[in-house]
């Protein structure tokens, strides 16, 4: 019987039930709902109410802002509850405020109240938990792990937005709100609450498959640093400069694209063609770099990846059109795909899984600062100038500077026992 059951679980790891739970998870998260629908509500919320875009665009620059002061606090708890105890009341907070906008006033700071909450409760629906746990289940294929519940998040991302449109055509923008926030807590949370277990140790298992002592077991949730020590290191704040300044220009040429494209006399179908292109590379991005992770290091993965968002960048500056429009689109998905992925990979390497949650909330929310910083800039740069060039300029530099330092990062370590001192990193 032993035998039997040790067999089944060579033939499908367990850990890879656990990816399909967390890519479901990440499918209805913060990413897919708030930010790929957020275009879509845009000019029904203006035309309801009156507001103008600069109004409406706030409310969003105010919810992503919330989200990345927020994400820390989630990684802390991930590390002192579990990720389901996090992950389970935060969807259904998540999708109440979602159905929230059915109540909808032409106050406008009902608005900003209603999108401050997404970001409030939408920390633990965003990738910080599920890579935790993601983390804990595999080490030798950890980055394909990763890759892979991230495609979760980026079908979604691509899905989205015309389920989203379809429910305002056939029920108004109130009644698609309303079930897209059922629709959250209905497929999320029971998912999570029935299914996610949170390490291979809770089965007998080690990250990979292979059973293990309880003693052993213990240790390796141990192994790290925690994230005061974390943060005193030269290589933390490194890497979460690279990042910060690539998703700064990454978002930034993301949320501006279809107009760039559109004033340089690329029709609108065009455009929205060079979008879906820019979201296809994103997916091709996630599963990509996961699968690369495994087999080069990481700092390697990131530099190839960041430079063909730079070449992407370039593209743009140069004032590029038609077909080197669309691949200058393809390149800056692919970076904005990678980057997912590469952020927890290198904080579980560099820092271990000790307090993996707090350390990679601490970094993943410097990325999504950035998502509001790039197309703030951009936005501004236009207002400034009446074109998006000097700001691209800024993004080419930027962008340099992110792959520059990603080659100062040193060896990282894999963590396997319980370190005796702090790592000099």
């Amino acid at each position: 019987m032993a035998a039997r059951t040790a067999a089944s679980r060579e033939k499908i790891f367990y850990g890879w039930w656990i990816v399909l739970v967390a890519a479901i998870g990440l499918s209805v998260g913060y990413g897919p709902i708030v930010t790929f629908t957020f275009g879509v509500f845009f000019k029904p919320l203006s035309q309801e109410f009156g507001w103008n875009r600069a109004q409406v665009s706030l409310a969003f620059s105010l919810s992503l802002l919330v989200l990345s002061f927020g994400l820390p606090f989630i990684g802390r708890f991930v590390d002192r509850l579990g990720a389901r105890k996090v992950i389970v009341p935060s969807v259904l907070l998540f999708g109440l405020s979602v159905m929230s906008f059915a109540l909808l006033s032409s106050q406008l700071w009902v608005l900003y109240a209603i999108y401050i909450a997404l970001g409030l409760t939408g920390g633990g629906t965003a990738p910080v938990p599920y890579s935790n746990v993601i983390s804990h289940w595999f080490d030798k294929r950890r980055g394909l792990a990763l890759g892979v519940v991230m495609v979760g998040l980026g079908l979604s991302a691509f899905v989205m937005p015309s389920l989203a449109q379809w429910l305002i055509e056939i029920g108004g923008w109130r009644w698609a709100y309303v079930c897209i926030g059922v629709m959250v807590i209905v497929i999320a949370a029971p998912v999570v609450a029935l299914f996610l277990t949170e390490t291979p140790q809770m089965l007998g298992l080690a990250p990979d498959g292979e059973p293990v002592a309880a003693t052993a077991a213990q240790e390796s949730q141990k192994a790290g640093v925690s994230f005061h020590e974390a943060r005193s290191t030269s290589t933390f704040w490194v890497m979460v400069s690279a990042f910060f300044l690539m998703s700064v220009a990454i978002h930034g040429c993301l949320i501006h694209l279809a107009p760039l494209l559109t004033d340089r006399g690329i029709s609108p179908q065009g455009a929205a063609f060079a979008t879906s292109l820019l979201g296809g590379a994103l997916l091709l991005g996630r599963v990509g770099a996961g699968y690369l992770l495994d087999h080069l290091r990481a700092t390697t993965v990131a530099v190839g990846f960041f430079s063909g968002a730079t070449v992407g960048f370039i593209l743009l500056w140069s004032g590029a059109s038609g077909t080197l429009a669309f691949l200058a689109s393809f390149l800056v998905g692919l970076g904005m795909g990678a980057e997912g992925d590469i952020i927890a990979y290198l904080v579980s390497r560099y820092f271990g899984l000790r307090a993996f949650g707090e350390i990679y909330g601490y970094a993943f929310g410097t990325f999504t600062l950035g998502g509001v910083v790039g197309p703030l800039l951009m936005g501004i740069g236009f207002e400034t100038t009446g074109s998006y060039h000097l700001v691209l300029g800024a993004f080419v530099g930027v962008s340099l500077i992110a792959v520059a330092l990603m080659t100062r990062l040193g060896p990282y370590r894999t963590w396997t026992a319980i370190p005796a001192a702090s790592p000099a990193l």
